[in-house]
This record gives C-alpha cells, sequence and structure tokens, in this order.
C-alpha cells in the first residue's frame, strides 16, 4: 500500500512511522483573496494561446550588438534629461543610491559643480528623471543615464527593434552604486571619452566586416561555462573580448593611440561584470517582443528603483504593479551589514524575467560564494522557478540538469496560485548616497505585485467576455 499525501507533512509523518509508503504532494493554498481572478483567468478563452504566443515571441528574438553610441544620440536624451532604473519614482521618494547616482551624473553633465547642489535641480523641476524602460532601455542598479554616456545598441535582426544600455563601470564604488566621489567621475569621463569611442569602432568594424556580434548565441554559450548572465559574467565577457580585441587593436592604425587601446582591454578584462550590460538589453529586446500580448499573464519587466518593485505583463500594456523593494539576504563586503544595505535597486532583474540570472542558478553553482547558499540550493532555486514559468527555452539549457532549457516566462497566475515567487541574484548598495556597494544576496519580489496584476488581467477578461 501507498498513501498520497497533500499539504501538511503531519499526517505523512505519522504514516512512515507505520512503516507505509508515502508519496507527498507539495501543495498550498492559492494566495489570498486571488479565488475568483484565478477562476476567471482559467476559463478565459484567449489565456492560453496568449500564453503562448507571448513566451515563444520572447524564445524566438535574437539580439545582436549593432553599435556604441552616446545617450544624447541613441536615445535622443536631452541636456537635464536623466532615465533612472525601476518604475516611475520622484525625487522625494527617491533612496540614497539613487539620489547619489543622479547627483553624480549631475556633477558628470556639468550642470552643477559639486554633488551636494544637485538635489535643488531636481526638487525644481529643472532637471528631469524618467525610468529607463519607457525609453527601450535598461540600467543596472541605479542604472542612472545622462546624455554623454555612451550606450550599447542591441538590434533584432527579424525586426530592427532596438534596445540600449550604458557601459559598464566595474564593482565596488560606482555611480550605479550611488556613489559620487572624484574617483567615480573621473571614470566615467574616461569611459565617455576613450572607451566608448573604441568600443564604437571596433563594433562597428566587427559589424562591417564579418557580421554583429550576436549577443543571443554568446549568451547560450557562456550559459555552458558557468555563468548565470546576471551576477556571474566571466565566460560572457572573455568572449565578448575574444570578439573585439582584434578590431581594437587593429584600430592603432586608423589613428587610435596604442596606450588607449591597452587601457580599454585591461579594464574590459579586469572587469567580470562587463557583459552584463549586454545581456540585459539582450532580454529586453525579447521580452518586448511580448508586449502587448492580449490575454497574457507572462510577465514582461520586473525592475526595481531602491523604492518601489514594480512588475509589467504582457496583457495589460505599459501598467506598472508596484510594492515596496525588498532588502536582499546575502553577504557583505568588509565591516558592512545588513542595516547598511539599501532595499532592492535596479533593472537587471529583466535576466530573470527572461529565464536567466537567479532562474539559471543551476548553471552557475559558483555563484553562491557571491549571494550566498549552497549548491544544492542552486539547482533547487531553477528547479523551483518551472512551477512558475510557462515553458522552458530551447537555446538555453542546464547542462548538469541535463540540459534541461532554463524555465522561462513567468506566469502571474501560476505566482499566486502556487506562492512561489521568482528568485533573484542582486548587487546590494549602500543605504547612504555615496557609499557604493556593500554586498550581493538574494531576493524576491514583494508578494502583493502579483495578486495586484491579476486582479487587472481579471477585470480585462471580464471586459472582453462583457462586449462578447
Amino acid at each position: 500500500m501507498r498513501v498520497v499525501t497533500v499539504g501538511v507533512g503531519l499526517l505523512g509523518d505519522a504514516i512512515e512511522a507505520q512503516a507505509v509508503g508515502v508519496h507527498r504532494v507539495d501543495w498550498r493554498p492559492p494566495m489570498p483573496g486571488t479565488e475568483t481572478d484565478l477562476a476567471t483567468l482559467a476559463l478565459d478563452p484567449l489565456r492560453a494561446q496568449a500564453d503562448a504566443r507571448a513566451v515563444q515571441a520572447v524564445i524566438d528574438t535574437t539580439a545582436v550588438l549593432v553599435d556604441v553610441l552616446p545617450a544624447a544620440e541613441a536615445l535622443g536624451l536631452e541636456r537635464g534629461r536623466f532615465l533612472h532604473a525601476g518604475p516611475p519614482l520622484t525625487w522625494e521618494r527617491a533612496s540614497g543610491p539613487m539620489r547619489g547616482a543622479l547627483m553624480g551624473a549631475a556633477v558628470l553633465e556639468g550642470l552643477v559643480e559639486h554633488p551636494d547642489d544637485a538635489p535643488a535641480l531636481f526638487e525644481s523641476g529643472a532637471a528631469t528623471m524618467e525610468p529607463c524602460h519607457h525609453h527601450d532601455a535598461v540600467g543596472p542598479m541605479a542604472g542612472v543615464v545622462a546624455p554623454s554616456m555612451w550606450m550599447f545598441v542591441l538590434e533584432d535582426p527579424a525586426t530592427g527593434r532596438r534596445t540600449h544600455c550604458t557601459l559598464n563601470e566595474g564593482l565596488g564604488k560606482v555611480l550605479r552604486y550611488g556613489a559620487y566621489s572624484p574617483e567615480v567621475l573621473a571614470r566615467l569621463r574616461w569611459m565617455g571619452d576613450v572607451l566608448g569611442p573604441l568600443l564604437q569602432g571596433a563594433v562597428r568594424a566587427v559589424r562591417d566586416e564579418q557580421g554583429p556580434v550576436d549577443v543571443t548565441g554568446v549568451l547560450t554559450q557562456m550559459l555552458q561555462m558557468g555563468d548565470e548572465a546576471h551576477n556571474r559574467n566571466r565566460a560572457g565577457t572573455l568572449m565578448l573580448l575574444r570578439d573585439l580585441a582584434p578590431a581594437l587593436v587593429a584600430g592603432v592604425e586608423r589613428g587610435s593611440s596604442a596606450v588607449d587601446v591597452a587601457d580599454v582591454l585591461r579594464f574590459v578584462g579586469g572587469n567580470d561584470h562587463f557583459f552584463l550590460n549586454l545581456a540585459m538589453p539582450a532580454c529586453k529586446l525579447a521580452l518586448d517582443a511580448a508586449r502587448g500580448t492580449e490575454g497574457s499573464a507572462m510577465v514582461v519587466a520586473m525592475a526595481r528603483n531602491g523604492t518601489d518593485f514594480g512588475i509589467q505583463v504582457a496583457g495589460t500594456g505599459d501598467e506598472w504593479f508596484t510594492g515596496p523593494a525588498q532588502v536582499a539576504d546575502g553577504l557583505f563586503l568588509g565591516d558592512y551589514g545588513p542595516d547598511d544595505a539599501n532595499p532592492d535597486i535596479g533593472d537587471s532583474a529583466i535576466t530573470e524575467t527572461a529565464g536567466i540570472g537567479g532562474f539559471a542558478m543551476a548553471t552557475a553553482p559558483a555563484i553562491v560564494r557571491l549571494v550566498g547558499g549552497s549548491v544544492p540550493d542552486a539547482l533547487a532555486t531553477t528547479r523551483r522557478m518551472h512551477e512558475i514559468t510557462l515553458a522552458e527555452h530551447t537555446r538555453w539549457a542546464v547542462p548538469v540538469l541535463d540540459f534541461q532549457g532554463t524555465p522561462t516566462g513567468i506566469d502571474v497566475t501560476r505566482v499566486c496560485r502556487t506562492g512561489v515567487l521568482p528568485q533573484i541574484n542582486t548587487g546590494m548598495a549602500g543605504r547612504v548616497a555615496g557609499t557604493g556597494q556593500v554586498g550581493a544576496g538574494l531576493v524576491t519580489p514583494p508578494a502583493e505585485v502579483f495578486p495586484a496584476a491579476l486582479a487587472r488581467l481579471a477585470e480585462l477578461s471580464r471586459d472582453r467576455e462583457g462586449r462578447g
């Protein structure tokens, strides 16, 4: 005899104590208050096909690197306008690292001479701030984009759609973590004067001579080489350097300084996170292909601004569903601790939304040394994320799980039905403006954003039924 038990383990324990075989079903009730909305969507005739179309659009999209441009040129960003990570935000509600990054960017743009003079610009409206996601862009951590910053330009060859992301500064005291010291600004000026133009020349030379760098293809390879493409990008960065280095060196013949080329090679090669700023826009490009799919409950963006955590869903347009950003649980640098960490921040959760990052921890067991946990935790996380996703990615495979595709396409209804929340790997910024990075860890969205999205999807479903 074998007994099947569901839910609370007490009954199963008692039966096993009597030497009877037990098959335990891991079940929990849906999130409170979601039962009616879940029933509505379960009966929605559009949803199954809409979800299938949405997730297939994500899987079918490829991203190639076609250019490197200043934000003023790539996005039409004007002097005094800045972009930031996460859902919409006002200066009054901005966290320490967000304020620090905006203050440093204002100095970089020459709007003020000292960071302490920048808050008045944002308080008065003389300087404005908008989400990166509203401008076909993504930004790590604070995600601040200023007009003079250089950006990667990625394109979907099938449609010509483009997405953008700034160049990665490295770790520690950097602008995206809210630091704005003189050395931070000096690095950014070097990136604008030297790194951006040299990368532009190399990217264009490779594009014109042999075809653009296939970012999606690099992602496929790096997932089989120990990266998960959010907090571990070592293999991806080295493959990018492999593709661009010959063109960078050849640039010396076209007038580039050999010293500058050596500095660029040294900077990229010494910055294991450099490829992150290509992985993010590649993921956004794929997920944006599913935006506007009527009836779909698939998440197309998860983003944090250091105050709010927001999600967007394929079937609800550009509407944000927000809740309070959470403080990550993980490992800290030096003497920093939980009290020093700001709530989660950044657009980089776009990687998890697409099925990599925290969803692909099983591809990168070494990631636990950075974010905490154990190797079995990493494997279990990837398996668990399949419970809340619509498909397995056909390009992105997990070798240790017999090359199973990564869990792709977060389904709002499955999150609400199971109570399982998406797992995100993240860096931690210091709570106080100017601090920089204090650690890295694991975090999940605030649970309430998914019932809120579910309620809106159910409302739209009932409206369609009423019209029908």
